[in-house]
């Protein structure tokens, strides 16, 4: 009884509140229910590594350290927005870098005592794939450098920009 009424106030607070619809909320459950053996049939074997198992790439590796198009950064895993291209900046750290993201509540943060060191790890809070790491050294406005893999990202050009391509 008490966790149906738990699960009825969230549902009832994230649609009304926050405006998200039944359908992307369908797709947020079909992707945290989903298995470890259902994201390794999903991904190729470098993004299962990164995104399911906190892996990292090496720094200057990733396909969109040095994007400078315009557009969005989706999750590479569920299809999630991420980042926005007028957030990103060159932090020289070899990996993708962004002041803040599209929405705070479409990343999670976690502590990350993995190297022996206290890190903010961020995860996609539409399925729980790790990203990358958050950290404060970064820009104004914010002093936020979100540091992610570019495998963990998908990115979405602008639809004006397709169409000035032409």
């Amino acid at each position: 009884m008490c966790k149906t009424f738990i699960i009825i106030i969230y549902i009832i607070f994230t649609t009304s509140a926050f405006g998200q619809n039944s359908k992307s909320m369908e797709n947020s459950e079909k992707d945290k229910d989903k298995t470890e053996e259902q994201w390794k049939n999903e991904l190729t074997a470098e993004q299962y590594k990164v995104l399911r198992q906190c892996g990292t790439e090496p720094a200057f590796s990733g396909k969109y350290c040095n994007n400078k198009e315009k557009g969005e950064y989706l999750c590479a895993a569920c299809g999630h927005e991420l980042f926005s291209s007028n957030t990103k900046y060159d932090s020289g750290s070899g990996w993708p870098s962004f002041y803040k993201p599209i929405d705070k509540r479409n990343i999670d943060e976690k502590t990350d005592n993995s190297l022996g060191v206290k890190r903010v790890e961020i995860v996609c809070s539409n399925c729980g794939s790790h990203l990358g790491h958050v950290f404060n050294d970064g820009p104004n406005p914010t002093g936020l450098r979100y540091c992610v893999n570019s495998i963990s990202l998908v990115f979405k050009p602008k639809l004006d920009t397709l169409s000035e391509a032409k």
